[in-house]
């Protein structure tokens, strides 16, 4: 880390968030050190142009900020094999973003002295600029051996997220809890949206998107805990 908290900031994961969340990150000051390639070079181009594309081992050998980026059954295996050839480095941040992964995932990282950090921005990335309008709206599950919490909710908050603490044990049910909400409410929405076309409507996205909506603030409503539900003050 420089004098100034400032990062060299490299990424491993080029789909739809990985990118998204290195741009805020710069946004907020930190440097980019690059990114490995991906399927779709030209969107990553249009939200972080001109960031030198990598190998996974030079990522990291270059970088005070490693952000793992990859599918959930990609990130043991990645972790476990930056490991064996050497290339974690100690004080060295590495983060990934998963949302059911917590930090036991990043310990053959940790072995070698790289301080773990799990941040999940919960948002649907689409891997485009929105997104970093969206992060500005959104929370951010950030779990962190208890010395690391404040640089993790530190960088939540500099990806434009507020920051909640979730334990290391509570990451699977957390998992649950965001597939739960993003897959249903997805599956719904298509079949819904295939009912409507059968039935005549030109364009059933359009015609549910104001329902969707004012019915997910409704249900989000009433599910918030009342005043009534609040613990007692402690004397």
């Amino acid at each position: 880390m420089t004098r100034d908290g400032r990062l060299g900031v490299g990424v491993i994961g080029a789909g739809r968030v990985g990118p998204v969340v290195a741009a805020a990150l710069a946004g907020a000051g930190h440097a980019l050190t690059g990114i490995t390639s991906g399927s779709d070079d030209d969107r990553v181009e249009a939200i972080l142009p001109d960031a030198p594309r990598l190998v996974p081992e030079e990522v990291v050998r270059r970088s005070e900020l490693v952000i793992l980026a990859v599918p959930r059954d990609e990130l043991p295996g990645l972790v476990a094999g930056l490991a064996e050839i050497g290339v974690w480095q100690v004080g060295q941040i590495v983060m990934h973003t998963d949302a059911a992964h917590g930090i036991q995932v990043l310990a053959p990282a940790a072995a070698k002295g790289a301080i773990p950090v799990a941040i999940h921005p919960a948002i649907a990335f689409t891997g485009t600029s929105t997104d970093l309008r969206a992060l500005r709206d959104a929370y951010a599950a950030v779990t962190a051996p208890a010395a690391a919490l404040p640089i993790a909710q530190a960088l939540a908050v500099e990806m434009g997220c507020e920051p909640v603490v979730v334990a290391d044990s509570d990451r699977a049910a957390y998992g649950e809890a965001i597939a739960t909400a993003t897959e249903f409410s997805s599956s719904i929405v298509r079949q819904s949206a295939d009912l409507l076309r059968s039935a005549g409507v030109d364009d059933p996205s359009r015609y549910l998107s104001a329902l969707v909506h004012t019915t997910i603030d409704r249900a989000l409503t009433e599910s918030a805990p009342s005043v009534g539900d609040a613990p007692p003050a402690v004397p």
